[in-house]
């Protein structure tokens, strides 16, 4: 299946600063970036970062536009676990605080439950748990934080469920998508689980179905997925649009893990 994303990002800047974007598809059939700042084409360097593809660029004074369009083919073998990966996403995280959370998700879930069992039935209690709502959280917020609110958005919900799942000695990390079916569109965040050494993904917003998600980045959490950052400056966000779209009806979004090429 053929998915096809786009997205455009306008800021402006009273000075020279330095903006590192993570919007760019991992395997694209086709694409194209264009980066405008003070009226003139910027020169893009791109690298990667834990397997995400970053791209660099010097930010003028005045108004920058960042356009992006990309065309993806589903399917792929699976992600497998390495050892490394292993480890970084049992650790607690700036926003993923797991060890403030043992306790707590021993008394609510049982630990001695298979993995594919345990890591739908966490996601299912984040969806239980929190209501959807835009604007309620802060951008500091860690998972204690939004298990306190009982709100927030997909990346809340994400690092809550992310913070369980480690909690439950389960790797987890955060994944940044394009999510064909969200309503309404914007980049998404959804959680990776290791179950029998591969990754698999949850979304406990069920907002969108997990078999047509495209992989941007993924990290310990929106600490390291965030789709712009500026550097040595003060740059203003001004705006934003996203767009998947796909040929054909979608599957209906559920709580089962997916592997997610």
């Amino acid at each position: 299946m053929r998915i096809d994303v786009a997205a455009s990002l306008t800021l402006s800047s009273p000075a020279p600063a330095t903006a590192l974007l993570q919007i760019a598809v991992g395997d694209p059939v086709e694409e194209r970036l264009t980066v405008l700042s003070g009226g003139e084409p910027a020169d893009v360097t791109e690298f990667d970062v834990d397997g995400a593809r970053v791209q660099r660029f010097a930010v003028a004074e005045g108004d920058t536009t960042v356009a992006y369009t990309a065309a993806v083919e589903t399917g792929g073998a699976p992600r497998r676990v390495t050892p490394a990966e292993w480890a970084t996403a049992l650790r607690p995280s700036r926003y993923c605080p797991s060890d403030q959370l043992e306790g707590f998700a021993n008394a609510e879930f049982d630990r001695t439950a298979p993995r594919a069992e345990l890591v739908p039935a966490v996601a299912d209690w984040v969806h239980r748990r929190l209501v959807y709502t835009s604007g309620a959280s802060r951008p500091v917020d860690t998972a204690v934080d939004t298990l306190l609110l009982g709100q927030g958005v997909c990346r809340d919900y994400a690092h809550l469920t992310i913070t369980l799942l480690r909690a439950l000695e389960i790797p987890a990390r955060l994944v940044a998508v394009y999510a064909p079916g969200l309503s309404p569109m914007d980049f998404h965040a959804v959680v990776e689980a290791d179950i029998d050494g591969t990754w698999c993904v949850v979304d406990a917003t069920r907002l969108a179905p997990t078999s047509s998600l495209v992989r941007i980045c993924s990290g310990r959490d929106a600490a390291d997925t965030a789709f712009l950052t500026t550097l040595g400056g003060v740059a203003r966000f001004e705006s934003m649009t996203v767009t998947a779209t796909t040929a054909g009806a979608l599957p209906v979004p559920d709580a089962a893990p997916f592997p997610l090429p």
